[in-house]
């Protein structure tokens, strides 16, 4: 496991990246990477769509530009304080601060789900996965970006030694153990000789008729604090 696999650790380590991330995030994934895997989403106008590891705002100012009912996510303040001087603290984009592994929704909340950038911060990516699938709507879509495994040995080495690298192989272990049986997995580069990225399509299971969609499933808010409330007995 990498050094940054590690809750504690990738919150400082957000802390001070979060001053230049909008900076050196480009090099990495860029905005023609954004929109052509949130072509992949093919999101409607009124679905309703949950960011997990939101940082700044990169990946939830594109999912703006297709719904109106976007809801970020993340474990750093730092980064989510940079995302509410771009969107605002309680205006167009309602957020909160949980863990990827334990989020703190009802089931089936969520049209489709959105990740960009994250999964390699988890320690156990299969337990985030199913979390994903559980909040989502059967028939939904979850899309997830990750750094793919590196052709080179040393940069194998160095990248084991920091965080979640990963390759098809893999994606199709963790996906699979995690009770998705669909799903698309595609490679995406913003430039020659830079990082490429992992990105995986994948299709909620389950009978759709299950769903009831004559209200909203609604997130638990503790009014004075405006944190999430997580469910003690099934969390």
């Amino acid at each position: 496991m990498g050094i940054l696999e590690n809750k504690a650790r990738a919150r400082l380590f957000y802390k001070y990246l979060s001053k230049i991330y909008d900076r050196i995030n480009p090099f990495i994934w860029n905005e023609e990477m954004r929109d052509e895997a949130l072509e992949w989403l093919a999101l409607e106008q009124d679905d309703r769509v949950l960011d997990v590891g939101c940082g700044t705002g990169f990946g939830t100012e594109g999912l703006l530009q297709h719904t109106d009912d976007v809801h970020g996510l993340d474990q750093s303040i730092h980064q989510m304080q940079k995302a509410w001087k771009k969107f605002g603290k309680h205006d167009r984009v309602r957020f909160y601060r949980g863990d990827a592994e334990r989020l703190p929704f009802a089931d089936n909340t969520f049209d489709h789900l959105w990740s960009s950038g994250s999964i390699e911060y988890w320690p156990n990516p299969v337990d985030a996965l199913e979390e994903f699938r559980r909040v989502t709507k059967p028939g939904g879509r979850v899309l997830v970006v990750g750094p793919d495994y590196p052709n080179s040995v040393v940069m194998q080495k160095l990248a084991d030694a920091i965080m979640l690298f990963y390759d098809e192989e893999e994606g199709d272990r963790m996906f699979s153990e995690a009770g998705y049986t669909e799903f698309d997995h595609y490679i995406q580069q913003a430039s020659p000789g830079s990082p490429k990225a992992i990105t995986t399509i994948a299709t909620v299971p389950g009978d759709t008729a299950d769903v009831d969609t004559t209200a909203e499933n609604e997130v638990i808010v503790d009014d004075a604090t405006d944190e999430p409330v997580v469910d003690e007995s099934t969390a």
